[in-house]
């Protein structure tokens, strides 16, 4: 195996339509992107995905396709920093950080592939199964649907902590905000856990009210009560907040997550594997956040998400989004499901365990 050379690394683009329009504090969409890597080498293909621009496709196939072929494919630290290298003039955040998210992702797929064992074998597994948490409860749910999404979670697949978005039009709806916040404790019980994720949409001193609001439902973590970018407005949030403040999602590469985790903004880091720089960075945040006494939590790609975070001994839960394990679903064959709120790791897989559905996915692609 030793010097097994990449022969190849593709990216392709497919747009999936939303099964209705969604909206969060700050942004509204109709439909989501994933970005498509496979890399080869001898007679194995890994498969790492981004969600993100049909522009990430052009970035791996202009800009890190030719700096991989011929690198050997069981080296993945030594192929990410070639990447990191070759995006220099580029610049790391944005469209091209997601592009090396999906590569490195797709490379420590092929390695494991390569290896005959699963990837979360390879990475270092410390636990069995990785919790979840059901998230969704867009801002432009009626009622009942997200009375049927929550109890779905809570009642139907037993997920015992569960996610809204809150912020509505950039903050300006702050009673209906509660509103909400108040149906989703009535639909899901006493017991279950209640989160809510603004989306930066909240002013500092509206996020501090809202907070104090939030503690009547018992909700426990309050996600970006304002931009993820306010390091001292998220820590005068979190002290005097009784939830939780999170945030983090947005974060590109290690040195972000130094200043946030320094400024003490926030309980619990958010990570996103496929933005961070994939698994070979998501591993070194964890540590950074384990050095502050923090957890972290994986945000958004479950399955993109599961193997790394089955790595992580100071790992809190993952989000179960929505939209992702729809397309996750309905692209990749070999998908998990949550079994009394975690998703169990399986030792009789190869790589990641997921297959793509070339076929489904036709329809979809744009690039």
């Amino acid at each position: 195996m030793a010097g097994l050379p990449v022969e190849a690394v593709e990216a392709s683009a497919y747009v999936v339509d939303a099964d209705q329009p969604e909206a969060d504090g700050t942004f509204s969409w109709t439909s989501t992107t994933l970005v498509l890597v496979q890399a080869r080498a001898g007679d194995q293909t890994g498969t790492g995905w981004t969600y993100g621009s049909c522009a990430c496709a052009a970035a791996v196939e202009h800009d890190l396709a030719p700096v991989l072929v011929g690198k050997d494919a069981l080296a993945v630290p030594a192929a990410w920093t070639a990447m990191v290298r070759a995006l220099r003039n580029i610049g790391r955040p944005g469209v091209a950080g997601m592009a090396l998210s999906a590569v490195d992702l797709a490379l420590w797929d092929l390695a494991a592939r390569v290896h005959g064992i699963p990837l979360h074998r390879l990475l270092g597994q410390v636990r069995e199964s990785v919790p979840v948490y059901g998230s969704g409860g867009f801002t432009t749910y009626d009622e009942a649907r997200l009375a049927d999404q929550l109890d779905g979670w809570v009642h139907g697949q037993g997920i015992s902590r569960v996610k809204i978005k809150i912020g509505e039009d950039a903050g300006s709806r702050e009673q209906r905000d509660l509103d909400r916040v108040a149906q989703a404790r009535s639909v899901i019980g006493p017991d279950a856990e209640l989160y809510v994720d603004a989306n930066g949409g909240y002013s500092v001193g509206q996020a501090v009210r809202v907070a104090g609001r939030l503690a009547e439902h018992d909700v426990t973590w309050f996600e970006e009560p304002v931009s993820s970018d306010d390091l001292s407005g998220l820590r005068h949030v979190r002290s005097r907040s009784e939830a939780d403040v999170a945030a983090g999602e947005y974060g590109f590469d290690l040195a972000y997550f130094q200043r946030l985790c320094a400024a003490e903004a926030v309980d619990c880091v958010q990570v996103d594997v496929t933005r961070c720089g994939g698994p070979s960075e998501l591993g070194r945040i964890a540590a950074l956040a384990a050095a502050h006494g923090l957890e972290v939590s994986g945000h958004c790609a479950p399955h993109a998400h599961l193997a790394a975070l089955a790595a992580v001994p100071n790992l809190r839960h993952l989000e179960w989004f929505h939209d992702h394990v729809r397309i996750e679903q309905l692209l990749f064959d070999g998908c998990a499901e949550p079994t009394g709120g975690s998703l169990p790791l399986r030792d009789d897989i190869v790589g990641h365990g997921l297959t793509w559905r070339a076929g489904a996915a036709a329809p979809f692609r744009v690039a």
